[in-house]
Formats: structure tokens, C-alpha cells, sequence
């Protein structure tokens, strides 16, 4: 039952994290996002296409369905598995960015990033992680307004501090569980990465797009 109540998690989340707010938006329009720019379904091809307000309405909802998922999993599994409560979080928060990443209904499974997902990983799961995500991905954006260089920082500053603030105990994780939670940070960590390698063969090559803050 503890192996079934972490597929369930995942499942929820997955289903969640299918609901891709840039692409419903843009079909309230009588458009395709995924046909319009970078072909992405996320917050930044949202913005270049139809401006900040659009860009907030998805960012917030592809945040919030993440910390929906998370809070049905609470409700579920709370009083089952109080002491598997936290990884079966994280298990709902990962299968929401594949969901998000990879929707079923989607052309070639293709969604977004997953960048939002992770934001709202962070908000359901560690909230401590967010000033050091947020502020790595300001100053990187600020700094050389690449936005895909803050994001994939993002990833990585979310696995480095879930390790480090489990082995301090300020995450509240059984030394026993600490294992899997890891694995499943550094599955999230590479699936940000990997969904941004087309992104970094341009910075590598000197030729990635730059945001344009006006």
C-alpha cells in the first residue's frame, strides 16, 4: 500500500500538471501558443506573445495546480502516512511537472518546462528554497537576460538545498528517507535541465535568445 499510495501521488500530480494554462489561453484566443515563438507553452513564450498579464495568469496557475496536488495528497494520505507525507508530496509535485512537460493530449507530448512547476514545488514543499531560487534567477536574468540561465539554476539551487537542508535538519526528513527524496529532486533537477537543451547548445554557442525587458 506505501508503493501504491506513491503511484497514486505521482498520478495526481500528473493530471494536475496537464493543465497548461498558456495553451488554454491562447485557444481563448482562437490561437495555438505552441504554433506562435519559441513553440513553448510556458510563462516566457506567453509573455513575448501577449504581454505580463498574460504571463502572470499562467505563471500563478501553473504554480498553484502544483500546490493542488500536493494538498490532495495531503488530504488522502495525511492521516494514513504521516511519516511518508513529505516524499509523497514530492512525488505529486513530480509528477506534475511531467504532466506539465509531457501532456497527453499535447502534439508529440510536448508542454513546457516546467520552470512554474518547480516554482510551485518549491512553495508546496520547501518554502525556506525559495529566496536563494528567486534571487539566482533575478540576478541571472538581470545580469545577462537569459531567462533559460535562471531557470536551469533554479533546478539545480533546488537540489543542492533540498540535500542541504535535509542533512541540517531543517527539512524535516527520517535520515532513512533522505535517499529518495534525493533521487527525486535530482529527477525533477534533470528534467528541468534536459527540457532546456536546446537552450543551452545557444548559450554555449553565444546565440541564445535574450529577454527584452520593455
Amino acid at each position: 500500500m506505501i508503493v501504491l499510495s506513491r503511484v497514486i501521488s505521482v498520478i495526481i500530480g500528473y493530471f494536475c500538471g496537464c493543465i497548461l494554462f498558456g495553451y488554454f489561453y491562447s485557444k481563448r484566443r482562437n490561437e495555438d501558443i505552441t504554433k506562435m515563438g519559441s513553440g513553448n507553452a510556458g510563462t516566457t513564450n506567453i509573455m513575448r506573445n501577449y504581454g505580463w498579464k498574460a504571463a502572470l495568469i499562467t505563471f500563478l496557475g501553473d504554480v498553484l495546480k502544483v500546490v493542488v496536488a500536493m494538498l490532495i495528497v495531503s488530504v488522502i494520505f495525511g492521516r494514513i502516512y504521516p511519516e511518508h507525507l513529505v516524499a509523497l508530496k514530492l512525488y505529486a509535485g513530480a509528477g506534475a511537472v511531467f504532466g506539465h512537460n509531457h501532456p497527453f493530449y499535447m502534439p508529440k507530448f510536448k508542454g513546457g518546462k516546467g520552470i512554474a512547476c518547480t516554482a510551485g514545488i518549491l512553495l508546496g514543499f520547501c518554502p525556506v528554497e525559495i529566496p536563494v531560487c528567486l534571487g539566482l534567477f533575478v540576478l541571472a536574468v538581470a545580469l545577462t537576460r537569459y531567462v533559460s540561465l535562471g531557470s536551469i539554476l533554479v533546478c539545480v539551487s533546488f537540489f543542492v538545498q533540498t540535500v542541504v537542508f535535509s542533512e541540517f535538519g531543517i527539512l524535516s526528513i527520517d535520515v532513512a528517507r533522505r535517499p529518495e527524496i534525493y533521487v527525486l529532486a535530482a529527477i525533477i533537477m534533470l528534467s528541468g535541465v534536459i527540457r532546456h537543451k536546446d537552450n543551452i547548445k545557444r548559450l554555449l554557442a553565444g546565440n541564445e535568445n535574450k529577454f527584452a525587458f520593455k
